[in-house]
């Protein structure tokens, strides 16, 4: 444990920002499931379920919680089986 007063600060700051960044991350990868399941299985809220994952991909990726890569290449494989799945019916 550290003894000086800004170091002391660093670690309770430090975990309040892990709790939320942790938080972050299982919305986002709860928002994906959700929205591999809607297309998965057909449903007629998936391209509700894709947009709130878009949502939750560009907020995570604005938080640097994921890289800007990563979102971009989530948001795409998401829309690419979105576009696959309409394309079977």
């Amino acid at each position: 444990m550290p003894n000086i007063k800004s170091a002391i600060k660093r670690v309770r700051i430090s975990k309040k920002k892990t709790l939320q960044n942790s938080m972050r991350k299982s919305i986002l990868k709860t928002n994906i499931k959700k929205c591999k399941q809607a297309i998965a299985n057909n449903e007629p809220n998936a391209v509700e379920a894709l947009k709130l994952a878009i949502k939750t991909i560009d907020k995570a990726a604005a938080k640097n919680i994921i890289h800007k890569n990563t979102a971009a290449r989530k948001k795409s494989k998401l829309v690419k089986a979105l576009n696959t799945a309409l394309k079977q019916q």
